[in-house]
């Protein structure tokens, strides 16, 4: 029988088995870091987009949380400025898929199979993640954090994808509200696709610790946001991209805080 979701919340909202190695993305010179467990051959491997004016450092504690999983995390810390491209952060997120599946990562121990690509990301950067999904037939799978549109449009780009998805969106997000963007993403999407609110989060509520950005754009660091969704995504990638079927409960019962908002539940 399989385990209740909010047990696996609890297990997916702790530290993985795996020890966790940092490094970054110079060596095809591009600014950004890499994540990954100590060892391991085959693994997954997902490229994340930050925010608008976020540094990469503000999901740390996210990207150690999936590689202690077994998932490699790169994130480029490209176009963090006030007038970023969208176009240019989805190319910059492809390249980091490029190192992940191409370069041999640590000292020689780790690899990743070019069979279990995935992408994500937070705000604008989400929504170049999907922008470089609809380009990018190697994806697997894509996970979004506030989705916040994009030029070129990500919600016109999403029919393009046809690999599984999960947008979580934050219920008091005043820069990207639930109703509109992950939910026009979420229904435009060219295969399957969930859309999760967490009633109590902001948009920032993703990002980590103090940043100057935080006087420009609404929310603040939220501790319960980030357990919930760094066990959201760590179950959804587990699920999509290494098969582990046993954490698909906490991608489709309900957990305390979030409603499943698409598909549309079931009136009985």
């Amino acid at each position: 029988m399989a385990r209740k979701a909010k047990h696996l919340l609890d297990e997916l909202s702790r530290p993985g088995p795996h020890e966790v190695l940092r490094g970054d993305l110079a060596l095809v010179g591009m600014p950004g870091v890499v994540h990954t467990p100590k060892s391991g051959l085959g693994l997954p491997a997902v490229a994340f987009g930050h925010g608008w004016l976020q540094p990469p450092a503000r999901y740390r504690g996210l990207f150690r949380h999936l590689a202690s999983w077994g998932i490699v995390v790169a994130a480029p810390g490209t176009q963090t400025g006030p007038l970023a491209s969208h176009r240019l952060l989805a190319s910059d997120l492809r390249t980091a898929l490029d190192v992940c599946a191409g370069v041999r990562l640590g000292a020689g121990e780790i690899s990743v199979d070019p069979d279990r690509l995935g992408l994500a990301g937070h705000g604008t950067g989400a929504g170049s993640a999907v922008l470089a999904a609809a380009d990018d037939d190697r994806v697997h799978a894509v996970a979004t954090l506030a989705a916040a549109q994009t030029r070129p449009f990500a919600t016109e780009a999403a029919r393009h994808c046809a690999m599984p998805s999960l947008h979580i969106v934050a219920g008091r997000d005043l820069v990207a509200p639930p109703a509109s963007n992950a939910d026009l993403i979420a229904r435009t999407w060219g295969g399957p696709a969930q859309v999760r609110t967490i009633a109590k989060a902001s948009h920032l509520g993703f990002a980590e610790g103090r940043h100057w950005s935080n006087l420009l754009v609404h929310g603040k660091s939220e501790h319960a946001t980030q357990r919930v969704s760094r066990a959201l995504l760590t179950a959804f990638f587990l699920v999509r991209l290494t098969g582990k079927t046993e954490y698909e409960p906490l991608l489709t019962e309900d957990v305390k805080g979030t409603e499943i908002t698409h598909p549309e539940p079931a009136h009985t």
